[in-house]
């Protein structure tokens, strides 16, 4: 039965297995119950044959994504329709354990993963003593993981579950017997995990300040006001600190074209020089000539645009 159980998990998480998670350490707890077969023993000379038991506990651990660490209380039960006179064990057989289980998650980031561990610690089994007798316990776990999200996920293992012998009193002697299980375990675990960081602000890149200056037909002299933009350019290139400026030189369609091209490098290099002087150094300053290019008004040829005769100022 416990081969099927698994056999049936494994094909359910074939079709996921490559569906990827985000996996993140953190603390969880858990709760966990199954069946548990005894295995048969002889107690006082007589063969025990227990029935189908059932266990139920649960675990509370750190996950490592990958390596986990744990602490497991579990309690099991089993019925045996064997009464011992004197024993604690009439018709049943009850032990608590507590564990330390070390476990490795194969695909942690994964929606199936297979996981393998061990575990020591101690068990009290049922016995003439109240608090049943005190054995070194150890178990073995292979298991399949199904993680539904970030904080909840379900396991399905099968275990190997023994301790050392316990004692009990049967007609007034000491007797020892052995405690072996296999079992099949259903569990169900919430982690803790860490809230996701708020996603960054949205990066802007630097607007551009642009200032525009204007010509006379076939003149690279600056005019009155002409300076008086200048002069604002320069006030913002000091206020930002840490700036480039391009100054572009056009002109309108009227005129040769290479013509044109060498008047609108000498309205750019006007402009320079009277940033320059406003105190903008002159390393700062790019000049380009574009001469009947990016026209601001679209004209004919040899049409005189007041619009297009300009230096575009842009800082960045």
């Amino acid at each position: 039965m416990k081969k099927a159980l698994l056999a049936a998990a494994a094909m359910v998480a074939l079709p996921v297995m490559a569906q990827a998670q985000t996996a993140a350490p953190g603390f969880y707890i858990g709760a966990e119950g199954g069946l548990n077969w005894l295995l048969n023993t002889t107690i006082g000379g007589t063969t025990v044959t227990p029935q189908t038991g059932w266990e139920a506990g649960g675990v509370i651990g750190y996950d490592f994504v990958g390596p986990r660490v744990e602490v497991e209380g579990m309690y099991r039960q089993n019925q045996t329709y064997s009464s011992f006179q004197g024993a604690a064990i009439n018709n049943q057989i009850g032990q608590l354990s507590v564990m330390a289980n070390l476990l490795y998650d194969f695909a942690p980031s994964s929606t199936i993963t297979p996981y393998i561990g061990a575990g020591a610690g101690i068990a009290f089994v049922d016995s003439n003593s109240s608090l049943g007798s005190t054995q070194f316990a150890y178990q073995g776990i292979i298991g399949l993981g199904w993680n539904v999200d970030t904080n909840f996920r379900v396991n399905l293992d099968g275990r190997y579950y023994g301790t050392s012998n316990p004692s009990v009193t049967v007609n007034g002697s000491s007797t020892t017997w052995s405690n072996n299980n296999f079992s099949v375990m259903l569990g169900l675990v919430f982690k803790f995990a860490p809230a996701a960081p708020p996603p960054p602000p949205p990066t802007t890149a630097p607007q551009a300040t642009s200032f525009m200056v204007f010509f006379d037909w076939d003149r690279s002299n600056l005019s009155a006001q002409a300076l008086q933009t200048i002069k604002q350019a320069a006030g913002a290139y000091k206020a930002k600190g840490n700036a480039r400026i391009t100054a572009t030189g056009h002109t309108d369609t009227s005129g040769p074209e290479n013509y044109n091209m060498a008047l609108s490098l000498r309205r750019a290099n006007a402009v320079k020089d009277a940033l320059v002087r406003e105190g903008v150094p002159a390393t700062a300053i790019a000049v380009v000539g574009r001469g009947e290019q990016g026209l601001l008004v679209p004209t004919p040829d040899g049409v005189r645009e007041p619009q297009n005769r300009r230096v575009e100022i842009i800082l960045q």
